[in-house]
């Protein structure tokens, strides 16, 4: 945009921040006319124009043609400087953002336009713009060097297991390995690192799900929209600035039982809520599934027994829940700038103990695993045809007790 441009727009944000009417495209149009009277504009530089103000306004400023972009995930704004993730890691790209104080005006404007407060008061903010489009800002003297923003875009469309696999983030052979998990109504686990690609891999699971079937979601943030035809979804709710009229997982997860789901999904699972999807996946509910943060498949266990103590649940009454209500665990993480499937687990009791382990059925760099044979026979067992790469030969037992 031209200096001219920028001064004409900089104009109209100031005869429109001026006046008492909404902001809406029409009154944004009018105000770009009313400003450029001595100038002769083309339709085309007039809409632009517009849309530059809306966007500085209301919208999310410099930033909005990142976050248009559909192979975008991320966008990390440090003080004045911008890093975008396109599905290939992140990388510093120049955007005109400003000064350090605009990129707080626009951190302000966008928490004001999701109903939340930012100030130096409240130094920090977690939350979700009209377009689905997550925010999580922080000012100084928090932010030491800040002010800082996150934004995390989600896609409009799933990706469909097929392109998956087409894009190399889970093998051709494998696929078939995690239809037949759904198809069986076995209860899963997506389980990595943030950004590692959990919640697009579960967005595309539910999408296998029959269409005869009721998903119920569960979420802190709602961030699933799978392409199935019947999924309601559940979002918990903050306390506003008195503190009270929080609505956290545990309760919703308690309703979602009440409106009866066919498959139960908690999107994140990272507080007492897991004692209630479990109890949820012991009542009938198979073919459940969740989100949970952790670095690697063996650290799953111990993160549960974490999230059971939140609940009040002891630990060997957290393994036996979790040895009859979860089946599968699949790992995913970042591999070279991408997203990908890294390994297929079964939680499997072990010892006299009983106490649940993650048991490798398929890995990434080692393919079939000790338990592949107890992951066939399970599909086998809900009359699941058994995917060619888990027909053997297997490598060994499982090593369970």
């Amino acid at each position: 945009m031209t200096a001219v441009d920028g001064g004409l727009a900089a104009r109209v944000r100031q005869r429109i921040a001026s006046s008492s009417a909404p902001v809406t495209p029409a009154a944004i149009v009018s105000a770009v006319r009313a400003e450029s009277a001595a100038a002769v504009l083309g339709d085309t530089t007039l809409l632009r124009l517009a849309d530059r103000v809306h966007d500085d306004l209301v919208g999310a400023g410099p930033l909005a043609p990142l976050l248009a972009d559909p192979r975008v995930t991320d966008v990390l704004v440090n003080k004045v400087h911008v890093w975008v993730d396109r599905g290939e890691g992140l990388k510093e790209v120049a955007v005109p953002v400003g000064s350090v104080d605009d990129v707080r005006r626009l951190a302000q404007r966008l928490a004001a336009s999701a109903g939340r407060r930012l100030d130096d008061g409240s130094p920090y903010v977690d939350a979700r713009l009209a377009d689905g489009t997550r925010l999580h800002a922080v000012l100084p003297p928090v932010a030491t060097d800040g002010p800082y923003l996150s934004l995390r875009t989600f896609r409009q469309r799933p990706i469909t297991l097929d392109e998956m696999a087409g894009q190399g983030a889970v093998p051709r052979a494998v696929a078939p390995v995690l239809a037949a998990v759904v198809a069986a109504r076995l209860a899963y686990l997506v389980v990595g690192g943030t950004g590692s690609g959990k919640t697009t891999l579960l967005n595309t699971l539910l999408g296998l799900v029959p269409d005869t079937e009721r998903i119920v979601l569960v979420e802190d943030a709602a961030e699933l929209h799978p392409a199935h035809p019947h999924v309601v979804g559940l979002q918990a709710r903050r306390a506003n600035v008195e503190g009270a009229g929080a609505i956290g997982l545990t309760d919703l997860v308690r309703q979602a039982l009440r409106m009866r789901p066919d498959r139960l999904v908690v999107g994140e699972c990272r507080g007492r809520e897991v004692v209630d999807l479990l109890m949820a996946l012991n009542t009938g509910h198979e073919g459940g599934a969740g989100t949970l943060h952790a670095n690697t498949p063996s650290d799953v266990p111990a993160r549960l027994e974490a999230l059971g103590l939140l609940g009040g649940l002891p630990r060997p009454a957290l393994h036996a829940q979790v040895a009859a209500a979860l089946q599968v665990v699949l790992h995913v993480r970042r591999a070279d700038g991408g997203r990908a499937l890294d390994s297929i687990c079964l939680l499997l009791p072990e010892g006299p103990d009983r106490l649940v382990r993650a048991v490798p059925a398929w890995g990434r760099d080692g393919g079939p695993g000790p338990a592949a044979r107890t992951l066939a026979e399970l599909l086998g067992e809900r009359e699941v045809a058994v995917p060619p790469i888990l027909r053997g030969p297997w490598p060994g037992p499982a090593g369970v007790g």
